[in-house]
């Protein structure tokens, strides 16, 4: 007989379906809110497992409140007791205080970028990146797609506009430093940004501008009028 999830155990659940293995193997991104408090949890009850444990919790009590209950009134929840609770509460605790004075980056000129980039300007390999902004120039995330010398390969739409798209950015900037200090465009430089930029325009993401940067100064393909080239 088929055990069904409310259940089983998180042992008899298929391996790719586990939290543990799930965030490991594809990020925190990808797990749901029952799963990513199934981790903290660690463990379920007789009968429930962790994650329909966590499901109940965040059911019961509310996803919006659960950062803001007290110990109290969390330890008598059936399943939690005071071990659990006390990690529930430590684990929001800390998040709120490493959140509290993050304010997002603001990229209105290219000298932001520049000045942003600090930790791959004097490299010797070539890093592509990628900022995801919000419609107010506001950064939501930034990525590394790829270290090493740029090809169509490695910077390909799908990689730059998966995140994008999953983070739900209106723009981005895209960015790479030339270890060399020449900052003129490469025609790969130029090949690959209107490949992006053509990935944009069909996605509805604009690619505001693609910045060149070298330990000592940056150069924008926007104020050059290279972005849409044909």
């Amino acid at each position: 007989m088929v055990l069904s999830r409310s259940t089983s155990k998180i042992a008899d659940m298929p391996r790719v379906e586990r939290p543990r293995e799930k965030i490991i193997h594809y990020g925190p991104e990808k797990l749901s809110n029952s799963e990513l408090l199934a981790i903290i949890l660690r463990t379920g009850t007789q009968g429930t497992n962790v994650v329909d444990l966590a499901s109940k919790v965040l059911k019961k009590l509310g996803s919006e409140k659960l950062p803001y209950l007290k110990h109290k009134e969390l330890k008598d929840f059936p399943g939690i007791g005071t071990t659990k609770a006390c990690e529930i509460v430590a684990c929001f605790e800390l998040g709120k205080r490493f959140l509290k004075d993050k304010k997002a980056s603001l990229f209105i000129s290219p000298k932001d970028v520049w000045d942003e980039l600090k930790d791959i300007r004097a490299s010797k390999k070539e890093h592509f990146i990628v900022f995801y902004l919000d419609t107010k120039n506001q950064e939501i995330k930034r990525e590394i797609i790829s270290v090493g010398s740029l090809n169509a390969n490695l910077v390909h739409p799908r990689e730059v506009f998966e995140p994008a798209v999953k983070n739900l950015a209106a723009q981005i900037i895209i960015a790479h430093n030339h270890p060399s200090g020449n900052l003129k465009p490469s025609t790969k430089d130029l090949k690959i940004t209107k490949r992006l930029v053509e990935a944009g325009k069909i996605l509805g993401i604009e690619v505001i501008d693609h910045i060149i940067v070298s330990k000592e100064s940056f150069l924008s393909l926007k104020e050059q009028a290279l972005l849409n080239i044909d």
